[in-house]
């Protein structure tokens, strides 16, 4: 029931864009009919393989990169106080950079390229998970880390039977918000230094004032961010289904 009331919402408010676009006339929010032609004619085209699948491939390469990165340092510092103590001051001078501020320092050092994308990616989304990881990390059960030591458990099975498992929904939270962070640095990284790429393409029609277009791929983009997201919570809602038991 709640789908359909979802649904409904959505096509009213496009219903009233149309008639209130038709009605203003302005160009620089043209009705959702023509963004709906854009998209027939630009989506399924050879752009698909040459720019949305290229995009793809940098923002979940970026964000697995980043994600691993985020949940390997931040176990290790969550787990160890006097690590975390010893490299909080680089760290907290790290993430106050704005990733966007460090493209042209990427691209210095591997040009115009894929490198330099998944670069930007990587530097910016790895902050929630490293952060949330830490926190998680944190958070085990003292009885439960009692009773491990009581078994004296093998590091190996400490972590993957304790401290991840506790660290598990925090972990995932980092994740969701990473994967959103990653999907923005995308379209940012090739906007300004792309020659190909979902980005490069909405740089390209905005350049061209091809308004229709333009936003026929704000609204690709948008759809790959919700189907991104709706994936990780599916995975998320099968590793975290012990903790709803």
């Amino acid at each position: 029931m709640n789908g359909w009331i979802r649904a409904g919402v959505l096509l009213c408010a496009l219903l009233l864009w149309q008639l209130v676009s038709v009605e203003v006339g302005n160009p620089y929010f043209p009705p959702p009919l023509r963004i709906a032609e854009a998209a027939v004619r630009l989506w399924p085209s050879e752009h698909f393989t040459l720019d949305v699948l290229p995009s793809l491939l940098r923002v979940l390469g970026g964000w697995a990169a980043a994600s691993v990165l985020g949940i390997v340092i931040g176990v290790l510092l969550g787990r160890s106080r006097a690590a975390a103590d010893y490299f909080e001051f680089v760290f907290t001078f790290l993430r106050t950079l704005p990733p966007p501020l460090l493209v042209p320092v990427f691209m210095l050092i591997f040009g115009i390229s894929t490198e330099m994308e998944v670069a930007t990616i990587v530097f910016g989304a790895v902050w929630p998970v490293l952060l949330n990881s830490v926190d998680g990390a944190r958070s085990v059960d003292p009885v439960m880390a009692d009773t491990a030591r009581v078994f004296r458990l093998s590091r190996l099975r400490w972590l993957f039977g304790v401290v991840l498992p506790a660290a598990g929904p925090k972990i995932f939270a980092g994740l969701r918000v990473s994967l959103s962070i990653a999907l923005i640095l995308m379209v940012i990284s090739e906007v300004v230094g792309a020659t190909s790429g979902i980005g490069y393409q909405l740089g390209t029609a905005q350049g061209a004032s091809d308004l229709p277009g333009m936003w026929s791929w704000i609204a690709l983009i948008s759809l790959l961010g919700y189907l991104l997201n709706r994936g990780l919570l599916a995975v998320e809602h099968r590793a975290l289904a012990w903790s709803r038991s």
